[in-house]
């Protein structure tokens, strides 16, 4: 009895640790969470004062290989327990042990990434866009590059408990789609939207590679999971049109949708790009205006590759709106649009937007209700992280929300205790320009919550774009080569601090808690207790931990130094450690000793356009001399840059395929779509 009594006593001491728990099962079986891409996780240990304290879980150690572009996926009910489930650029599959990070099965047999694509997509390239997970089979679908001659896009289903290929799969694009008489080309069309499930259909969307170039269409793909040999496409008219956000296709439960970038050689006759799309099942597409909406100067996006198709589709809902079924794209022009989705009005339609400042791309965006009203946020390239209001009115509008600095492409999510109360925005500061760490903020006011932890809580190889998962009272995030998980503290949780110089916090906690042994125990406890913690709250903010000040220098470039290239490039990228503001003048940065002609960009990245490409065969020369221009945030002269890459003037084809007309170069295009890949200067 006695020894009883300690075992309750040690178990009630430790109870505020426990995070509360339902015998309802859990499972993250899409990007974002859900197929409207809300990114929205209910969980009802993430109160503000659990948050403020989360921490990196040093017990789950994830190791993989491969870089990491896709959201991992959490998946219970089956045979090993929970697992995380993570996906590589080197095509591996990984499921994993949700508390321990061990592997509990992987696939690293899919076949061989494409080493370098054509106009420098990411190298290597294999698995880029998150899977998804039907659960009534267990079965994982994702598409995977494979490097070949030819290379080809498979769509693949794997048995979710073992990693065993389903019999009939994958499923080779190149063989199967085409639409239209235009054939589903798999070297030119680069996957990065996560996949969508849809009424026992998969969907996985595409777009083109870095700068624009090759034949490459927006295309959805669409395979019935129960019969792999069913399978339709729906594909811009027009060469471009890609389909570009990390959302990748999303869905209202009956249609999906996607939004496309700009589109080629129309002569102002619009063909797919520039738009919202709404397709049907299959996917088919009626060519209705009722199904597609692009803005009066889409032709004008087209000339300035402005596209509007910067950030995957988000399917918002509005009560007490008029319309109140609505679909949200987030373009590189600032603006935000929301249609209705039910009826996307064709050209001009009647869309709802608002400059929301700052160009917009490869994001996810995310939607979410308070008691305060609904809400859409996002990440854009001017480094802030912003949310607006959208009033219930008719018709409904676009408010400013809140706003916070915080550098570093990625796509946000949100935590809620039951989907309106305790509302937080999380990001994750993603690329060389943030400092890798998690930040969450109020959902209503945007104060800073959670400013990024400790030494502990640093990540490393986080990649551009990426989003964070939510599953029992934990956050999980795939980096190159590692999964990271954090957790909510161990202990009573810290009273957060008001925007006051001074405030009392009390805090009032109550846990009750099964606690179910683990497969090597054997007995089961449960514990109520109750704790009151009373704080005074000092007028020290929260303040996000900074790394000490990096020099003005150059990260990384595109072309990459010491790459191949295979194609006469006309734009080329700079990454910069720090802010340039005020741009410099285009003169600054030379290939071969030619200037160029017009700069874009901003905050951390430089966009060098020439009218004509300066590259010859063989090597080729970058430079950007020293002290041209200074860092806004730090004040310091740039360090210069020089570095060399290799063209190869002649590279075979896959696949045969003619030629399209030659794209003018009549206007400098200083705001193309890259993936900042940054490669070391030499």
């Amino acid at each position: 009895m006695r020894r009883f009594i300690s075992v309750v006593a040690i178990f009630v001491f430790g109870v505020c640790a426990v995070v509360p728990r339902t015998t309802a099962q859990v499972n993250v079986t899409q990007e974002h969470n859900n197929a409207s891409r809300d990114g929205v996780y209910i969980d009802a240990a993430f109160t503000a004062s659990a948050a403020a304290n989360l921490t990196r879980d040093l017990g789950f150690d994830a190791t993989i290989s491969g870089n990491v572009y896709a959201q991992p996926l959490y998946i219970e009910g089956g045979p090993n327990g929970p697992m995380v489930i993570a996906v590589t650029e080197s095509n591996n599959v990984y499921a994993l042990n949700a508390t321990t990070g061990t592997v509990i099965w992987s696939r690293t047999d899919i076949g061989p990434p494409v080493p370098t694509t054509p106009c420098g997509g990411f190298n290597p390239t294999g698995i880029t866009g998150t899977p998804v997970v039907d659960l009534a089979s267990r079965r994982l679908f994702f598409d995977a590059l494979i490097n070949g001659s030819p290379t080809k896009h498979f769509i693949y289903s794997l048995n979710l408990d073992t990693g065993a290929t389903t019999a009939g799969w994958p499923v080779d694009l190149n063989a199967t789609v085409i639409y239209n008489g235009i054939p589903f080309i798999s070297l030119a069309q680069e996957q990065r939207g996560g996949l969508a499930l849809v009424n026992g259909i998969v969907y996985s969307s595409y777009s083109g590679y870095v700068g624009d170039c090759g034949n490459y269409h927006g295309w959805v793909v669409g395979v019935d999971i129960n019969n792999p040999t069913n399978v339709h496409g729906w594909a811009t008219t027009a060469m471009g049109g890609g389909i570009w956000g990390h959302g990748g296709v999303a869905s209202d439960g009956t249609n999906m949708f996607v939004v496309t970038g700009n589109t080629f050689n129309t002569g102002g006759n619009w063909m797919g790009g520039e738009a919202i799309i709404r397709l049907q099942a299959g996917p088919t597409w009626t060519g209705q205006p009722t199904d597609y909406w692009a803005p009066t100067n889409w032709f004008s996006l087209d000339n300035s590759d402005t596209d509007l198709g910067g950030v995957s589709a988000t399917i918002v809902d509005v009560p007490g709106a008029t319309p109140s079924q609505l679909v949200l794209a987030l373009g590189k022009d600032s603006n935000a649009y929301l249609l209705n989705r039910n009826n996307l009005g064709g050209i001009p339609g009647t869309p709802y937007q608002a400059n929301v400042g700052g160009t917009n791309r490869g994001i996810s965006a995310v939607t979410y209700h308070t008691s305060q009203g609904t809400y859409i946020g996002f990440h854009n390239d001017a480094g802030t992280i912003r949310a607006y209001k959208i009033t219930p009115t008719n018709p409904p509008t676009i408010t400013f929300g809140w706003s916070q600095s915080q550098n570093g492409r990625g796509s946000p999510w949100v935590t809620t205790t039951d989907g309106t109360n305790n509302m937080i925005v999380w990001y994750a500061a993603t690329t060389s320009s943030g400092d890798q760490r998690l930040h969450a903020y109020d959902g209503d006011t945007g104060a800073i919550i959670y400013a990024g932890g400790g030494t502990n809580e640093l990540m490393t190889g986080t990649r551009q774009w990426n989003t964070g998962m939510v599953a029992r009272g934990r956050i999980y995030f795939g980096t190159d080569n590692r999964v990271y998980a954090f957790r909510l503290p161990a202990g009573t949780p810290t009273p957060t601090a008001t925007a006051s110089p001074t405030a009392t916090a009390t805090a009032t906690s109550t846990a009750t808690s099964t606690a179910t042994a683990t497969p090597a125990a054997t007995a089961t406890a449960t514990a109520t207790a109750t704790a009151t913690a009373t704080a005074t709250a000092t007028a020290t903010p929260i303040v996000t931990p900074t790394p000490s000040e990096a020099p003005c220098a150059a990260t990384g470039s595109e072309p990459a130094c010491n790459s191949t290239v295979f194609t006469q490039l006309t734009d080329f990228y700079v990454y910069i450690s720090g802010f340039v503001d005020p741009l410099p003048p285009p003169n600054v940065f030379t290939v071969n000793g030619i200037p160029a002609d017009s700069v874009g960009g901003g905050g951390g990245a430089l966009e060098f356009h020439f009218n004509a490409s300066p590259v010859i065969p063989g090597q080729n020369t970058m430079d950007i001399p020293r002290d041209a221009f200074s860092c806004s945030n730090s004040g310091h002269s740039f360090e210069g840059f020089h570095c060399t890459f290799t063209y190869q003037a002649s590279t075979p084809t896959p696949t045969p395929r003619p030629s399209p007309t030659p794209r003018p170069h009549t206007t400098p295009r200083p705001r193309p779509s890259p993936p900042p890949r940054p490669g070391a200067p030499s």
